[in-house]
């Protein structure tokens, strides 16, 4: 199935399940940049919209009633709430109250288990690649291995997830530790990595002890 046939079918799923203003702001409300946000990056790394929630309701602290442009709500009870921003609508004419509340709400929605995850139309519409990447880094850890998410739990992709989060130099120690895997085998995973040029190898000593992240390009990951 293709992705034109699997959105049709998805927007006529989730209109057949609502009325009165849910149902009118799904018809007002997932556009063009929501539909490229699922044919862009969705898609390609899923290749379903099972799980995924266009415009879904929320209430702020006040029980005001919000809509996300995405809820993604898989099996294993996380929540994410996934937002295409456009620069028109979402800074240039937000005003100093709105700008508060947006925040406020995110954070509201962060203390009520929510995961939120914004990308901005220019980059879902220029630079796909990149919010690909960042919505596997995000997605990585909650995912069980049997999702359509091609090889996104691979060993390499999780160290050098480790390598981003240390926010120093990594060591074979910290890779073995982490991941409970013996010196060897941590060690050619981060030699692994520097081949590809995502990691750079410091040395000491005349010996590799430590790898540098280098700067990631999506093309480079995935």
């Amino acid at each position: 199935m293709g992705f034109e046939q699997a959105h049709s079918m998805f927007m006529d799923l989730h209109m057949s399940q609502r009325a009165g203003e849910r149902r009118g702001r799904l018809v007002r409300g997932h556009n063009f940049a929501e539909k490229l946000f699922l044919e862009n990056i969705w898609w390609p790394l899923f290749e379903s919209l099972d799980h995924l929630h266009p415009e879904y309701e929320i209430y702020d602290w006040n029980r005001k009633s919000q809509f996300l442009d995405f809820a993604f709500l898989p099996a294993s009870g996380i929540r994410f709430g996934i937002e295409c921003d456009g620069f028109q609508s979402h800074i240039k004419d937000m005003d100093r109250e709105k700008f508060s509340y947006a925040l406020n709400r995110d954070t509201f929605l962060t203390a009520m288990g929510w995961k939120m995850l914004h990308f901005s139309f220019d980059d879902i519409q220029q630079r796909p690649e990149v919010c690909r990447m960042l919505l596997q880094l995000a997605l990585a850890p909650y995912l069980a291995r049997k999702t359509a998410v091609k090889d996104i739990l691979s060993k390499e992709k999780e160290v050098l997830r480790l390598a981003w989060q240390l926010g120093k130099p990594i060591r074979p120690k910290d890779v073995s530790g982490h991941f409970q895997i013996n010196f060897r085998t941590a060690r050619s995973l981060l030699q692994t990595l520097s081949a590809k040029g995502l990691l750079e190898p410091v040395e000491s000593e005349q010996r590799v002890r430590f790898y540098r992240v280098k700067a990631m390009q999506a093309d480079q990951l995935w």
